[in-house]
């Protein structure tokens, strides 16, 4: 059974839901042509991991780091096309029959599944919606937990360099405690703001810095790895291989925004293809990023990629740069953490200590937290692996399992084991590095 056999989409009609199941995205948008979902794909997915691959490299060796690396974004775009072509599968007359008796699209031809939590629901019931919501906070609340973890980092490295991490400000604040508190009240303002609408320019500003800041990365490295030239491993120990995995799932970030963005592409059966494009191209950078980072710096690679760059002014804008493109992107990854919490606790109203609550608990989690590449792992291996593999891999088989030939039953199961064996090992792996007792 291939992908285009697999579903495809109709304009019958999905039951109203209840309260709790009412779609997260409900207000009908224009659909993107294929360059605009090419963008809106690639924004999705890149992110702040991709800081941390260097130092995974490490840990992996090149080769191992590079394999693990193209393998997971492998098999993470078709769990997105399982994603979709389950989606598809619920909304043709056929399809829906088994879950509800009339299905229908929204306004404008937009699909009633309108996201990852609807689907959730339509196959699984409430717990179906609690499971994906529950991950979805995790993972949106843990990609903030690692922004406050850089930003403090970076400017310990760029402001505290001459200093002991130990040393204190004030009589009882570390570097990095001063400046992840210093961010609190700013974040605690952004935060607070209803719509994100004000946000977007920024949103666009700091994926133009991302961008931007791994290029100039990406030539200094090459500029370094061309003088030192250090000595490198190809492969490293058995035991990293979960650790690694975790760090790469987490780097392809945005599973969540797939059906989203698939609803509103003009064209949804060239879909496939440009999110193919994208992940392929996106796997060229992150390679590139990770394996010229190690390269450069060998052993002495650190967490933080950006922390080996010299003192000169480049490396300090950069490093700048990225702390001022996470401040801002820190609001609008933690809007969905704010839909499904005042969609459940709240009765779908805007609550500002709700969201004050939570930006505490992000920072006080920041600051427990020594280093980032493992946070980042810790995050991958556990929500980001279950958001990933397992749950688009089990909703799939769950939907299509009368259909389905056994090899297709037996795949389906093997990406669900596999998901659940490197989230229990990955996490384990994650949680012995962060708290390992420091040399």
């Amino acid at each position: 059974m291939g992908f285009d056999e697999e579903a495809s989409t109709s304009s019958h009609r999905l039951p109203s839901f209840p309260r709790e199941d009412t779609p997260l995205i409900v207000k009908p948008k224009p659909l993107s042509s294929q360059f605009k979902t090419f963008a809106n794909v690639f924004i999705a997915i890149v992110g702040a991991g991709v800081l941390g691959l260097p130092y995974t490299f490490k840990k992996t060796g090149w080769l191992m780091g590079l394999i693990m690396l193209f393998s997971v974004a492998a098999l993470t775009y078709y769990c997105m096309m399982l994603l979709i072509f389950t989606r598809r599968k619920l909304e043709t007359p056929l399809g829906s029959s088994s879950y509800s008796s009339s299905s229908s699209f929204g306004p404008n031809g937009f699909s009633r599944i309108a996201s990852f939590g609807d689907l959730g629901f339509v196959v699984c019931g409430s717990i179906g919606r609690l499971s994906v919501d529950v991950m979805i906070v995790l993972a949106q609340a843990g990609f903030c937990v690692s922004y406050l973890i850089f930003i403090a980092n970076t400017l310990v490295n760029v402001i505290n360099s001459n200093e002991s991490s130990s040393h204190k400000i004030l009589g009882f604040l570390t570097p990095k405690a001063l400046y992840i508190w210093g961010c609190f009240p700013f974040q605690l303002g952004l935060n607070s703001i209803p719509t994100l609408t004000h946000l977007a320019p920024l949103s666009i500003f700091a994926d133009i810095v991302d961008l931007g800041a791994m290029g100039v990365v990406m030539v200094e490295d090459v500029m370094i790895f061309s003088k030192n030239w250090p000595v490198l491993k190809a492969f490293g120990d058995f035991s990293v291989f979960s650790y690694g995995i975790g760090v790469a799932v987490y780097a392809f970030e945005g599973i969540g925004m797939i059906l989203p963005l698939e609803s509103e592409t003009k064209d949804q059966d060239k879909f496939g293809k440009v999110l193919g494009l994208c992940m392929a191209f996106i796997s060229i950078i992150y390679g590139s990023f990770g394996a010229l980072g190690y390269f450069a710096f060998g052993e002495e690679t650190k967490d933080i990629i950006t922390t080996n760059l010299g003192a000169g002014l480049v490396s300090i804008l950069v490093q700048m740069g990225l702390c001022i493109n996470l401040f801002f992107t820190f609001p609008l990854m933690m809007n969905p953490v704010y839909e499904v919490m005042e969609r459940r606790f709240c009765d779908s109203r805007y609550c500002i200590w709700l969201r004050w609550v939570i930006v505490l608990g992000v920072s006080l989690v920041a600051l427990s937290v020594p280093n980032f590449a493992d946070f980042l792992s810790l995050v991958g291996s556990s929500v980001c692996v279950v958001l990933g593999f397992v749950l688009p891999a089990l909703f799939h088989l769950l939907v299509f399992r009368r259909e389905l030939g056994w090899k297709w039953i037996a795949l389906d199961g093997i990406i669900v084991v596999f998901g659940v064996v490197i989230g229990i090992s990955g996490t384990w792996s994650s949680l012995v590095e962060i708290f390992a007792p420091t040399a």
